[in-house]
């Protein structure tokens, strides 16, 4: 059988190859450009298939009409489409223009990156020159190449080091920005009532602990990318210029082969690599779940102490840190053996293979390409072997791939708190399915000066049903006494007055919720001086501001008769730990003097008299009344009855009664009632135990 081609056939074939050969290496060089930095593109528009994995595909879903959370399988973290796609979300957050610092930061970083790329390549180029005069036993030639050496040594290392300041400003600037971010949603811009701080932690089960995202993930993550851009950007203009300078030295025909070679073997690196982004962003979670053990140790101490419940609690932090640490234990198993094979495969069989590819000069004669002597010959092997391993550093994405789910996981959750969208395990030991119904509804809420509920169902957010339908009127200066057993829904009224938690149902007219102040039995200090424990949340400025004065704020805790404590803890601007320096009762009265000095529409009360006497109780009703507060009481004292002209009463099983409140006359009965306990009592003291065992 003839051969297809003949030897003539071949031979001219290699004639016309040799003679066009300048411009098919031009069109080879152009498109290796063009599929380098094309596919990068590609990949960071999100690559393909990425339209079938949305940004919320890996959490809870609703069932159709039912509302009840159902989790899906977690999707895997890897560096794919999703990555991309939050990457590039992140990235509109910390660089929000081109000239803003971040960009310019960027544009230097860019321009040392090309600078040291240029003397990366010089040196190569001078190592082989070296190498070459050594061969050829030139003195001259090498103290000159060695001087060159000493002299280009002043840039490389001036370079290095900015790199590494402006990688570390880049760092703290995306931080920042991240930080900035988060806070403004986390705790809302000036005048916004979101309060995701509270939602997220309490009507929302996807974050667990938004502290550790904030101040950690966020500055790992930061520093990551930081870390990434170089590491991303450096290959992408080394493979370009240092393949540019191969193709001239051995031929774009090799460099073809190289590449083909280097994609096949990293199909098969990326086949056996785990997911060590899914296990960077589970450590992260562990980290954060040990934080929050501590964190909780730390606030009830106390209660822990007089409890001896140090082993417990003990069991507990242990459980988590072991927990922690088997799995740091078992990612670095498995990087162990991936390491193997990454350095087998990176190092040894693309270093061979690129070796191969040196000698190619020096074994055959190139057309174009000259080596003439054995200078020559190993002046260029040593050149474009230094090139081909300044060309081989690898980059790392997968650490950041874990970082990003969870800071995007952070922002998309703020993100859709702030809309209402909340995703919340139902634990209701009623029927989960009518329930989840009830979720799935939304009242309306009109501004009014009046509090009125109309068959408002009075639902906690994991699902419990306290009241179906809820309704009662408070006119302005009408108090309001609200009793019942504990987890009837005394507290969840408050918070829907507070705008804290949705309205399910029904319709709700009510003031805004900044006219509302809450004094609980224990009530919050923050730090600062005595000053803001008295005027929080406002600031100074805020309160020079309304005209109000330091004398204006002693008549104010003389009123609740703590104006001695001025003196005694040495002035207005005196800083303590105020949680842990006044007893409760003093608390409670601080509590009173903030509602004084604000002065609301209405205050909600929370059993705030419990740690104080009664004719303090008697002063501090009377000034609210006074000063035109209408109270909202949550309160068993009787000494209270007389302050209040409606009371709602909850019976614990869904129920409630709203009346008015004759205090005179419930007085009464409690007094009745009280007698008919001591007689009882008396009877069964003077019945034989005999007598009693027979009854």
């Amino acid at each position: 059988m003839a051969p297809v081609f003949s030897k003539p056939d071949v031979a001219r074939f290699t004639a016309a190859y040799s003679r066009h050969r300048p411009a098919i290496q031009r069109i080879l060089n152009i498109g290796f450009v063009l599929w380098t930095f094309g596919g990068t593109y590609i990949a960071l528009k999100g690559g393909k298939g990425g339209s079938g994995q949305g940004r919320g595909s890996s959490r809870r879903k609703q069932k159709d009409g039912q509302g009840a959370a159902e989790t899906t399988k977690p999707k895997r973290v890897q560096v794919d489409a999703v990555f991309y796609q939050r990457l590039r979300a992140i990235l509109r957050i910390v660089i929000p223009g081109i000239k803003s610092k971040e960009a310019m930061l960027l544009i230097m970083h860019s321009s040392l990156l090309v600078f040291r790329t240029a003397i990366s390549i010089y040196v190569a180029n001078l190592d082989g020159k070296v190498v070459g005069s050594l061969v050829r036993a030139q003195p001259v030639p090498f103290l000159l190449n060695i001087l060159r050496w000493m002299l280009v040594a002043i840039p490389a290392t001036w370079c290095n080091s900015w790199l590494s300041y402006v990688q570390s400003k880049l760092a703290l600037a995306y931080r920042t920005r991240l930080t900035e971010r988060a806070m403004q949603l986390y705790l809302g811009e000036v005048g916004s009532q979101d309060k995701i701080y509270y939602k997220i932690s309490n009507l929302d089960d996807r974050i667990k602990n938004p502290d550790q995202m904030i101040t950690v993930d966020i500055q790992r993550f930061s520093n990551h990318l930081a870390a990434i851009y170089s590491n991303l950007a450096k290959p992408l203009l080394d493979i370009t210029l240092y393949n540019y300078q191969l193709s001239k030295n051995v031929g774009a025909e090799s460099l073809v082969l190289l590449t083909i070679f280097v994609n096949l073997s990293a199909r098969v690196l990326r086949a056996i690599t785990p997911s060590f982004g899914a296990y960077t962003a589970e450590e992260a979670a562990l980290a954060g779940s040990l934080r929050h053990t501590h964190s909780r140790l730390a606030e009830a101490s106390e209660e822990i102490a007089f409890y001896g419940g140090q082993e417990v609690e003990k069991l507990i932090v242990e459980r988590d840190y072991y927990g922690l640490v088997m799995h740091a234990s078992r990612v670095l198993r498995i990087r162990l053996w991936h390491g193997v094979a990454e350095e087998w495969i990176i190092k040894w069989l693309w270093g061979s293979m690129g070796l191969a590819i040196c000698a190619i000069p020096v074994f055959f004669k190139l057309p174009g390409i000259s080596s003439s002597d054995l200078g020559t010959r190993t002046e260029g092997f040593v050149t474009n072997r230094r090139i081909l391993l300044s060309a081989s550093d690898a980059f790392e994405l997968a650490e950041l791939a874990g970082y990003t789910a969870r800071v995007s996981e952070l922002f998309e959750t703020m993100e859709e708190v702030r809309k209402s969208k909340y995703e919340k395990a139902l634990v209701s030991s009623a029927s989960i399915e009518d329930n989840a119904k009830v979720l799935q509804g939304r009242g309306e809420v009109f501004e009014s000066e009046e509090i009125e509920f109309e068959n408002v169902p009075i639902v906690t957010p994991n699902g419990d049903i306290l009241v179906r339908s809820l309704s009662f009127h408070v006119k302005p200066g009408r108090h309001l006494l609200i009793v019942g057993p504990n987890g009837c829904g005394k507290s969840s009224l408050f918070r829907i007055l507070g705008g804290l938690w949705p309205v399910y149902g029904g319709v709700v007219r009510k003031p805004p919720a900044e006219e509302f102040i809450l004094i609980p039995q224990r009530p919050y200090l923050s730090l600062g001086t005595l000053r803001d424990q008295v005027i929080y949340p406002h600031a100074p400025e805020e309160m020079a501001a309304r005209g109000v004065t330091d004398a204006k704020l002693l008549e104010i805790l003389h009123k609740v008769q703590m104006g001695h404590i001025v003196e005694r803890e040495g002035g207005w601007d005196a800083a303590r730990e105020w949680h842990s320096t006044l007893s409760g009762g003093d608390k409670q009265k601080i509590a009173w003097a903030r509602l004084f000095y604000h002065n609301p529409k209405y205050a909600i009360l929370d059993e705030c008299t419990s740690a104080v006497p009664l004719e303090v109780e008697q002063v501090l009703m009377e000034t609210a009344t006074q000063l035109g507060i209408t109270l909202l009481t949550v309160s068993h004292r009787p000494s209270l009855w007389k302050y209040h002209h409606t009371i709602l009463q909850y019976d614990g099983q869904g129920g409630y009664v709203f009346t008015e409140l004759d205090a005179e006359k419930r007085l009464a009965w409690q007094e009745e009632k009280q007698a008919l306990d001591a007689k009882l009592l008396e009877v069964y003291a003077s019945t034989p135990a005999a007598s009693c065992q027979e009854i």
